[in-house]
């Protein structure tokens, strides 16, 4: 396979296909190298258009996903952010380019290993990993510049917007299949938020959200 070939196919082919313009992201998926954060056992479905599995039940993001939640989180570069499912690091990586500071949560141990030796071995210093419960957060870090979910949630959390700075932002898929919008919530003082639906999609959800109460008759 040439690598450099069907990274450039992948972004030519479903990346632009799927809105995302930004030269800034686009420059970022030909340079942080989508292969070495792919298992070596799924190394050939790298470029490929559709979820990778980690093990553990996990996966890692189908790639337009992940360079349209990168394009619609619009980082800048003095903002701290706080990624909630941090895989096997790609979307990290991604993240830090544009960041100053980036805490990735993990619940999964293996993962955690795995997402710390890509990053390392991509020269990412800006980024930490650390094995928490991503549904909780990490409030002694708060407030965030940003909060990325990497999953779907059926909710966000209030203890999660609670940990977003006044301006700041919190991006996920919400809802539960099949029916999922990338939403984009922003803070607009103490007690406010906005919240705006971006676009419709669906993907994995996250261990330990909480899911809507329903009643029964």
């Amino acid at each position: 396979m040439n690598i450099e070939q069907a990274r450039f196919n992948m972004i030519e082919q479903q990346i632009r296909p799927w809105n995302v313009l930004n030269d800034e992201v686009l420059r970022l998926l030909s340079v942080v190298k989508r292969e070495d954060f792919v298992p070596l056992a799924h190394k050939a479905l790298a470029f490929v258009d559709m979820e990778i599995p980690l093990g553990h039940g996990q996966t890692m993001l189908a790639p337009r996903l992940e360079a349209r939640l990168l394009q619609d989180a619009a980082v800048r570069k003095h903002e701290k952010v706080l990624e909630i499912g941090a895989g096997s690091g790609y979307l990290t990586a991604l993240l830090a380019h544009q960041a100053q500071r980036v805490i990735a949560l993990e619940i999964d141990a293996d993962l955690v290993k795995m997402a710390r030796a890509n990053l390392q071995k991509a020269g990412i210093h800006n980024a930490e990993v650390r094995q928490f419960d991503g549904a909780v957060g990490a409030a002694a870090e708060a407030p965030f510049d940003l909060i990325v979910i990497g999953g779907s949630v059926a909710e966000v959390p209030q203890s999660l917007l609670a940990q977003v700075k006044v301006g700041g932002r919190l991006l996920a898929i919400v809802g539960e299949d099949p029916v999922m919008c990338a939403t984009l919530i922003t803070r607009v003082n103490e007690a406010e938020f906005k919240t705006r639906t971006l676009w419709d999609s669906t993907a994995p959800a996250l261990q330990n959200f909480p899911t809507p109460s329903r009643f029964h008759f």
